[in-house]
């Protein structure tokens, strides 16, 4: 199953790496995979918690770390985060044929790939390299936002992949009496996306404190 968006800045390998640990609690610890395809700005592995690299087996596979259940593959596994990787489109499409290839995955039930936004290089070897089963399309509240997203989606609908659905990400605030701020304004942007795309709005997920103090926590340890 592919996350995608049409933009960064959306919350999608939040969605991405929360709908591989529901998975991970379905079909059991180890038996759930996520590649994190965005090559140039991974964030799965930050957002994991998970610092040390990846390792070989004796027979020169790559071995996936295996954190909150999910068997990850991520360049932010490879690299420091501090370290740009300044790749022409020929050396993605062969990261990404490593990922496909090289790596031990074992059994898995479900796989996760979180695409880089855009239809650039990445995304389209991932289409290439991958039977894709459907995509999950992530959006914030915002009319740029849902532009972007159709126009992202473009690769799915071209390559018969089906859309499974819309996320609106970001799309209130829940206040301590029950009641929901729609702080960005409740305009129904992600019914516009799964109405254009003939899917339907998976879900509406609230902005949550939480998340940034993780992730600042994890900037601050690493």
């Amino acid at each position: 199953i592919a996350v995608a968006s049409g933009k960064g800045g959306v919350g999608k390998s939040t969605v991405a790496i929360n709908l591989a640990r529901a998975f991970a609690r379905i079909f059991g610890s180890g038996n759930v995979a996520l590649m994190d395809c965005d090559l140039y700005g991974p964030s799965a592995s930050l957002l994991a918690g998970e610092k040390s690299r990846l390792m070989c087996s004796d027979s020169g596979k790559i071995l996936p770390k295996l954190t909150n259940g999910i068997k990850m593959v991520s360049m932010g596994l490879l690299v420091d985060d501090n370290q740009a990787l300044i790749w022409r489109g020929p050396m993605v499409m062969s990261a990404l044929k490593q990922f496909v290839n090289d790596v031990d995955w074992g059994k898995a039930d479900a796989m996760v790939l979180d695409l880089p936004p855009g239809t650039g290089d990445a995304v389209l070897s991932a289409v290439q390299l991958m039977k894709i089963d459907g995509a999950v399309v992530v959006t914030t509240p915002n009319e740029l936002a849902s532009i972007t997203a159709l126009r992202g989606s473009e690769i799915f609908t071209k390559t018969d992949i089906p859309i499974l659905g819309v996320v609106e990400n970001m799309a209130y605030l829940e206040m301590p009496d029950g009641s929901k701020n729609y702080i960005f304004g409740q305009s129904s942007t992600a019914q516009k996306v799964a109405a254009e795309l003939k899917s339907e709005v998976l879900a509406e997920i609230p902005i949550d404190k939480s998340l940034q103090n993780f992730g600042e926590n994890t900037q601050s340890e690493s």
